[in-house]
């Protein structure tokens, strides 16, 4: 699973390089499609981490109740900077 993850990352990293090359007039070409692809590919990488450590957090609350408070603080403290990823992607995207 992950090396195909990597592997359309991969393809999708070099396919985005050549649609945003410079055209011979000197005119960028297709810059929505880039901020698309870079907001895309930040989106689900932030799904993915923000899934791994939900998992993570139930499972250690699981295993050890007492710790729960805890836990859950530190699951939401990650959270909250998974979820900047996705928004510092955004904004940059913007002031671009």
């Amino acid at each position: 699973m992950t090396k195909k993850l990597f592997t359309v990352l991969a393809l999708m990293l070099l396919a985005s390089s050549m649609l945003c090359a410079q055209t011979p007039g000197g005119a960028v070409a297709a810059p929505l499609l880039s901020n698309a692809f870079a907001m895309a590919i930040a989106s689900g990488l932030c799904g993915i981490a923000q899934g791994k450590a939900i998992a993570s957090a139930v499972e250690g609350m699981a295993r050890n109740p007492g710790a729960a408070k805890a836990i859950q603080l530190a699951m939401l403290i990650g959270l909250a900077f998974v979820e900047s990823l996705a928004l510092y992607t955004l904004l940059i995207i913007f002031l671009k």
